[in-house]
């Protein structure tokens, strides 16, 4: 009888040593998400952070909308720079995904009368590519991504979407700011969120007056990039692609219908 027990303890602690690692195991997925950590601002006193600062100065705009402002010291910045000295007191609207940074961004424009910032996923899960999307992609476009193995590609994307299900930020953010507000159609748009969802983002904010595109020679806007180019609602204004991943800036034709 004595042995029975034992074995019955001995058995009831294999389980719950097995419940704590299983938990820990997954806490320690969620804590190595890449989307957990604060990143250095990519935009940043180069060529493109100088043309939003300027266009955000100087357009007569009312409604901006940053897709991807990370922890808002890059594009963010320029945006707010631009924005303090337009005339007619543009309003800015940030969209970020990662909690660590969307608190970052939160913290750091707080006192700023003219930003509202929104911790969400720009669309749902099931506006992003599969993985035979990006596969062909990867192998039939020469781009910045072919840097890195096709599989490290593949695990961004995974990444994208587990942190999605697993962090339970709500999605549709673009659809949310405009509910929010009240807002149609943006007049100025930096699309540079996750590199899978440019061309979705772009379907949402289609119309605005001034459409800015980073990483143009990748996934996230090598699409965007193409369709704008032979739209004839829009011109392309400025576009380098040897600054990091290359940027493109179209301005909407005044005979847009």
């Amino acid at each position: 009888m004595i042995e029975i027990k034992e074995y019955r303890i001995m058995n009831k602690l294999r389980v719950l040593l097995i419940n704590l690692f299983s938990r820990i195991h997954r806490t320690s997925v969620l804590k190595t998400s890449e989307l957990d950590f604060i990143i250095p601002p990519e935009i940043k006193d180069d060529e493109f952070y100088s043309a939003i600062m300027n266009l955000a100065e100087k357009e007569e705009i009312q409604t901006v909308l940053e897709i991807g402002s990370s922890s808002g010291n890059g594009s963010t910045e320029a945006f707010v720079n631009g924005l303090v000295k337009n005339p007619c007191s543009p309003h800015l609207y940030c969209l970020e995904i990662s909690s660590p940074r969307f608190n970052a961004l939160q913290k750091r424009y707080k006192n700023v009368s003219f930003i509202t910032c929104y911790n969400f996923s720009s669309v749902p899960i099931d506006k992003f590519p599969s993985e035979g999307e990006v596969a062909y992609f990867y192998k039939s476009v020469p781009s910045a991504l072919n840097k890195y193995p096709l599989e490290r590609v593949l695990s961004w994307l995974k990444q994208d979407i587990e942190y999605i299900e697993k962090s339970k930020v709500p999605t549709q953010g673009i659809q949310k700011i405009k509910k929010d507000n009240n807002i149609q159609q943006f007049d100025m748009v930096l699309i540079d969120g996750s590199e899978f969802t440019g061309r979705e983002e772009l379907n949402e904010i289609y119309g605005a007056k001034i459409i800015l595109l980073d990483d143009i020679n990748g996934f996230k806007n090598y699409h965007s990039y193409q369709r704008l180019s032979v739209d004839p609602n829009y011109v392309l204004i400025q576009e380098n692609w040897k600054i990091r991943n290359g940027y493109a800036i179209y301005k909407r034709k005044s005979s847009f219908a």
